[in-house]
């Protein structure tokens, strides 16, 4: 499958791209430990009909910005730049963990973009920063977060397959001290919890059976709160649901996507 680079401007911020296939326009939201990256496997397993987008976020990847604060809202409206930049009227969006943060935040604030709606192993509000093991990982530098990420991450048996390990690590990338503390910052006021009734989009949930921190109790508390949404748990997974649990991953998300098309 050909991959093709892109950029997208938005006022002050040059969003960069990844994308494969042809098909119905999904736009990837990588998680905070990573960049578009994180997706570079998991494209390909999305299959035909599907047109995969992953982009770097702020402070991530090939993306330029200011050295300038900014919140989820803001990454939230990039995100909605960067789908009508590409010539999208609408996209089907999916975010896991941090990504799961902006997904759902463009849900509530930007809704005419949004096609469909898939969040996995993520939040509605910032107690992802107090969650056990996700609140030791944060406190860590970033050079000290990767063996931490393998347990919060990884099965037993995937931490036990170097073909599995390998995978997260070619995932995970180390940011400046600046650039971390930002990304952490926006999170510290996120809180969707009293508007995600207001989510219109067709929605699915896909947390890990064992993440530590967005356990599926957490999932199901979302899917209460917006309506028709619907939950899946991966059995045996943890946070990784989109590098240990790949294939099962991306099976609920196509048949998501190509069950709600565009217009």
């Amino acid at each position: 499958m050909t991959t093709s680079f892109g950029t997208v401007e938005a006022g002050a911020i040059k969003i960069a791209y990844a994308e494969s296939g042809v098909g119905e326009p999904l736009v990837l939201l990588h998680g905070g430990e990573s960049t578009h990256v994180q997706y570079d496997a998991f494209r390909p397993l999305l299959g035909d009909g599907i047109r995969a987008i992953a982009y770097d976020q702020r402070d991530s990847g090939a993306t330029v910005n200011p050295p300038d604060p900014y919140g989820i809202p803001d990454l939230a409206e990039d995100c909605a730049a960067l789908i009508r930049g590409l010539g999208c009227a609408r996209a089907h969006l999916f975010g896991s963990s941090f990504g799961g943060f902006i997904a759902l935040q463009v849900a509530v604030s930007v809704p005419d973009v949004v096609q469909s709606l898939t969040v996995g192993a993520t939040f509605a509000d910032a107690s992802a920063l107090q969650a056990p093991v996700a609140s030791e990982i944060v406190a860590l530098s970033p050079a000290q977060r990767d063996a931490r990420m393998l347990a919060f991450a990884l099965s037993e048996r995937g931490q036990a397959d170097e073909d599995v390990v390998a995978k997260l690590r070619a995932v995970l990338v180390h940011r400046s001290p600046e650039a971390d503390a930002r990304r952490l910052a926006a999170v510290a006021g996120f809180d969707l919890t009293g508007r995600l009734s207001a989510i219109t989009a067709p929605t699915l949930l896909v947390y890990g059976e064992d993440d530590p921190a967005a356990t599926p109790e957490v999932g199901r508390k979302i899917a209460d709160a917006i309506p028709g949404a619907r939950l899946e748990v991966v059995p045996g997974a943890r946070h990784g649901i989109t590098v240990e649990f790949a294939q099962e991953t991306a099976r609920l998300l196509r048949e998501f996507v190509l069950a709600h098309p565009s217009r």
